[in-house]
Parts: structure tokens; sequence; C-alpha cells
């Protein structure tokens, strides 16, 4: 299970119309809290500017304070999960986790002004930010329990295989291996917020994850 190419996911037309929607509804909560503020900013007025409905609103996001955070970047994708579980002791854990990553955080230059915009709306709203800080603390502890998962699963076919399992508590290593990788995602994503010249997060999660390596 490598990371050696980076072929474009192929999205159907449906679920390219409903990225579309998401985006023009956080694109209009964003604008008009930055013009207005998000206390002055309604429903309604959101959803004129992004062309919908308020119901169709609501079948994207739970309120406004929703929808400027967006839609979460952490969700785990389950297809890569298992994959990665059931990779087999052999493969390299790192690159398996480099493909959960990528997966989750292919973010293309269309959204690099939003993710701006997103910082400057939340800075003057901070209950906003404890509740983006939160759902990477979930993101961290849903990782680690994966890896958990592919560390209990390689210990079985090693077993399997006649060889000695790793000694050491599998909670406490899955837990550093997951902190690890957060740790080069976040760097892929500081990369990109800062240096917008064109490059994708999933390309420049594959530079951070590279440079992790000659770390390791």
């Amino acid at each position: 299970m490598t990371s050696t190419t980076e072929e474009p996911v192929e999205l159907g037309l449906r679920e390219r119309k409903r990225i579309a929607t998401s985006r023009s509804i956080q694109q209009a909560v964003l604008e008009l809290s930055r013009d207005s503020g998000l206390d002055n900013v309604t429903v309604d007025e959101i959803s004129r500017r992004a062309d919908i409905s308020p119901r169709t609103f609501f079948n994207y996001f739970s309120s406004k304070e929703a929808a400027v955070l967006g839609e979460s970047p952490f969700s785990l994708p389950p297809a890569e999960v298992e994959a990665f579980v059931h990779a087999g002791p052999e493969a390299p854990i790192f690159e398996g986790l480099l493909d959960i990553m990528r997966a989750i955080a292919d973010i293309d230059s269309q959204d690099f002004d939003m993710h701006q915009l997103r910082k400057l709306v939340i800075r003057d709203y901070p209950h906003l930010l404890v509740q983006r800080i939160t759902s990477m603390r979930e993101f961290e502890i849903d990782l680690t329990s994966v890896v958990e998962r592919r560390l209990i699963e390689d210990d079985r076919v090693a077993a399997s295989s006649g060889e000695n399992p790793d000694q050491q508590p599998v909670g406490e290593r899955a837990r550093l291996i997951a902190l690890v990788a957060i740790a080069a995602m976040r760097h892929a994503w500081a990369w990109w917020a800062e240096s917008p010249d064109g490059q994708t997060m999933s390309s420049l999660l594959s530079r951070s994850f590279r440079e992790l390596r000659t770390l390791l």
C-alpha cells in the first residue's frame, strides 16, 4: 500500500453538484459575516446570496455557525481505513496513513481564499474556534483507534506466522503513531495556508511525509 501516484478521483455529477452547493453556502455566509458580523446575518440572507432556498440550506448545514465552520475536513474515509487496517505487517504504516490523509484533505486552490476568509471570521468568534479545535481532537481519537486496529491486526498476522508480536502496549504505540502523522499533516496544512502557489494539499502532504521519513 504505497502513495507513489496521485491520480485525481473522478467525482460523479451529483457529488460535484453537492460540493458546489456546499461551497456556495460557505462562501455566502463567510462574506456576509465579514461584511456585517455573523450575529447580524440570517439564514434567509445566506440563502439568497447562495441562490438556494432556506430548506436547501438546512439540508447542508444545521445552522449559520455550522456553515461558517464548513464541512469537517477530518472525517475518516471508510474504504481507505479498511485498506489500511488490513494492509499487513509488511506495508509501511506511515504510507498507509498518508493515503488516508490525502483522501480527506485534497484541497485545491479554489478553497484557499475561502480558508483565509474563514480564519478571519472565526477569529472574531472564539466559540467557533473552540469547536474547530474540538473537531481536531476528535479526529486524533478516531485516528488513534484506526491505528490501534492496524497494530492489533498486524500482531495477529505475525503471531499466526510464528513471529513474536511487538511487546509494547498497543494503545501507546497507536497514539504515538497517530500524533506523529497528525504533526506531518499540520505541517502540510500550514505550508499550504501560508504559501499559496497552486500546489494541492495532497501533494504537500506527500512532501511532508517524505520529510518525516528522513527523520525516522
